[in-house]
C-alpha cells in the first residue's frame, strides 16, 4: 500500500477500521488461532550499537551486563521447555552488530541452530546485520526466519541509531529472502516518532516482495539509562489501529502482538487479535524486558476461544525482493 492509502484508512473511525481488519483478517486466517512465540537472549549485552531504546548498547550505564553466548546445552534446555509449554516457534537473539562467517561465535551459533533445529519447531534468529553468505549458512543449518526490524520510518531512523543506517537494515532483509528464510520484520511504536512516521513504516513493509512472513508490533518498554527511558507511554488504542492497518496492508503475515503486552489490559489485547494480530511472544520474558506469564496467556486465549498454530512445514523457497529502494522513493 501507498502512504496515500494508509493515511486514508488511518483516519478511519476506530470501529468502522476494526471492522475492515477483521473481515481481512478472517478472509485470510479463517481458524480461530495464535502462534505462540518463545524469546531467548543467547547472547546478551555488550552490543556496540548504539540503538537508543536498547538495554544491551554497551554505550549505556543499563545495569545489563555482558554476558557470553550461552553453551548449546543451555539453548536446547529452553528451546525443550517452550516446546512443552506451547510454543512452535523459538526465537533466539543475539546482542551483536551482525556475524561473519568463519568467526567462532558464528560457527557456534549454528551448531546451536542445527540443535534446535531438530526439535521439530520453527527456527527463528535475529543476529543484527548479515551478508549473502552468512544468510545461507543460517538457511542451511535449519534457521526458518530471520528477524530484522525496521524500527520505524527511514526518516526518523537516524534519530535513534546512528552506527547503521536504513540501508543497511534492507540490505539484511534482501540476504535473507535470497536465501530462502522467512523475513519477520515490524517496528516499535514510542521512540519519538509522529503519525507519518508510523504509516511510513508500514508503506515500506507493505511494499516489500513478497511481505514479511511475520510483522511485530513492538511497544517500546522505556529501559532506564537509554536515551529513550523517558519516552511517552504509547496509548493502547493506537496500538489496535496499527495492528488493523498492518492487517488490512499485509493479509497473509502474521501480525504479532509484541513487546508492551505487560501495559496492556486483557480487554486491549482481545481488541488487538480481533483487529488481526495473530501471533505472541510466550513466555515470562523478551530478551531483557518482561512478558505476561504462561498462565496469564493461556487464560486469555481460552477466554477469547483461541487456539495454538500449528509451525508450518514448508519453507518459503529462495525469492529475491522487489528493488527496495523504490520503497524509499
Amino acid at each position: 500500500m501507498n502512504l496515500t492509502e494508509l493515511e486514508s484508512l488511518s483516519q478511519r473511525p476506530f470501529f468502522e477500521l476494526l471492522q475492515q481488519a477483521r473481515a481481512v483478517h478472517e478472509a485470510h486466517w479463517p481458524k480461530q488461532e495464535v502462534q505462540l512465540c518463545t524469546l531467548l537472549s543467547i547472547k546478551t549485552g555488550g552490543c556496540s550499537e548504539d540503538c537508543s531504546y536498547c538495554a544491551q548498547s554497551a554505550r549505556y550505564s543499563t545495569g545489563v551486563d555482558a554476558e557470553r553466548l550461552l553453551s548449546k546445552e543451555a539453548v536446547l534446555t529452553n528451546a525443550r521447555a517452550a516446546k512443552a509449554n506451547g510454543s512452535t516457534r523459538f526465537c533466539m537473539g543475539a546482542a551483536w552488530k551482525g556475524v561473519r562467517k568463519g568467526t567462532k561465535r558464528f560457527d557456534d551459533v549454528l551448531d546451536i541452530i542445527r540443535g534446535v533445529s531438530e526439535l521439530d519447531m520453527e527456527v527463528c534468529v535475529t543476529l543484527g546485520e548479515l551478508g549473502a553468505e552468512e544468510a545461507q549458512q543460517l538457511r542451511d543449518a535449519g534457521v526458518t526466519a530471520y528477524n530484522h526490524n525496521i524500527d520505524t520510518s527511514p526518516e526518523h531512523y537516524p534519530n535513534i541509531v546512528s552506527t547503521h543506517t536504513f540501508d543497511d537494515r534492507l540490505n539484511t532483509l534482501k540476504h535473507v529472502q535470497d536465501a530462502g528464510m522467512a523475513v519477520c520484520c515490524g517496528g516499535i511504536l514510542g521512540l519519538g516518532e509522529q503519525a507519518g512516521d508510523r504509516l511510513r513504516m508500514l508503506e515500506i513493509l507493505s511494499n516489500l516482495s513478497p511481505h514479511p512472513e511475520s510483522v511485530p508490533i513492538n511497544v517500546l518498554m522505556p529501559m532506564p539509562g537509554t536515551p529513550l527511558a523517558d519516552a511517552d507511554p504509547v496509548d493502547s488504542f493506537d496500538v489496535v489501529r496499527m495492528i488493523a492497518l498492518a492487517r488490512i496492508a499485509m493479509p497473509r503475515a502474521k501480525v504479532r502482538l509484541s513487546a508492551g503486552r505487560t501495559e496492556m489490559s486483557k480487554e486491549a489485547q482481545a481488541l488487538a487479535f480481533f483487529a488481526g494480530a495473530n501471533s505472541i511472544f510466550y513466555g515470562e520474558k523478551l530478551l531483557t524486558a518482561e512478558n505476561p506469564s504462561v498462565q496469564r496467556d493461556l487464560a486469555l486465549l481460552e477466554k477469547l476461544d483461541l487456539t495454538p498454530q500449528a509451525p508450518f512445514t514448508d519453507v518459503p523457497p529462495p525469492c529475491r525482493q522487489a528493488e527496495l529502494a523504490e520503497a524509499l522513493t
